[in-house]
């Protein structure tokens, strides 16, 4: 296993959220923001937590925020500034849109790490994640190249590098749930709350 001083953990909270009408990272699931519940599953595995958002309310988690260095451009953006802010091989990325993400799953990431793998991402009910993944910190400069010829789009980033996709069990795909409206999230706050 790849050691906690090894892996930085990245939180993608920069986005633009125009389904939820609002900064998705800062809603509550359970009393708790979105963004603390990534910031929760994280923590035991890794040395650093990094955010990436432009917006200063995150500030009052009290990790290191950063912003986006290429505006409105996405997660290939978000995730290359986050690897360039990180300082260890091995980063955690989450996007802060999934409220019952758990350590367990992120602990199996880090244990298909292998030699070659430069990103190691989840599938879950047959749909590759990126955003439940871990990355290379080298993969910044291939996600750069892609930014500057204004390719935006993650999947493209992603096949551009070596991955390989960890499949839950159907028990844990659940937790991969990202929320991107108002009915999504009353459902699962209703589902939790009885």
């Amino acid at each position: 296993m790849i050691e906690k001083n090894n892996i930085t953990g990245i939180i993608l909270a920069g986005g633009k959220s125009s389904r939820m009408g609002t900064d998705k990272g800062l809603l509550l699931f359970n009393d708790k923001p979105f963004v603390q519940q990534s910031i929760d599953a994280l923590s035991p595995l890794v040395s650093e937590i990094i955010i990436v958002s432009d917006r200063t309310d995150y500030d009052r988690f009290g990790f290191k925020r950063i912003k986006d260095e290429v505006k409105d451009a996405g997660p290939v953006s978000g995730i290359h500034s986050g690897l360039k802010a990180s300082t260890t091989t091995f980063n955690l990325v989450l996007s802060c849109d999934i409220p019952l993400i758990t350590t367990k799953i992120l602990r199996k990431l880090i244990e298909h790490a292998d030699g070659k793998s430069e990103i190691i991402q989840i599938e879950s009910n047959g749909k590759s994640m990126p955003l439940i993944a871990l990355y290379k910190r080298d993969v910044k400069d291939k996600f750069q190249k892609l930014l500057q010829q204004d390719e935006r789009r993650l999947r493209v980033a992603v096949q551009s590098c070596i991955v390989k996709n960890v499949v839950l069990e159907d028990d844990l795909n659940r937790a991969t749930t990202n929320v991107n409206t108002k009915e999504e999230l009353k459902q699962l706050n209703s589902e939790y709350n009885h």
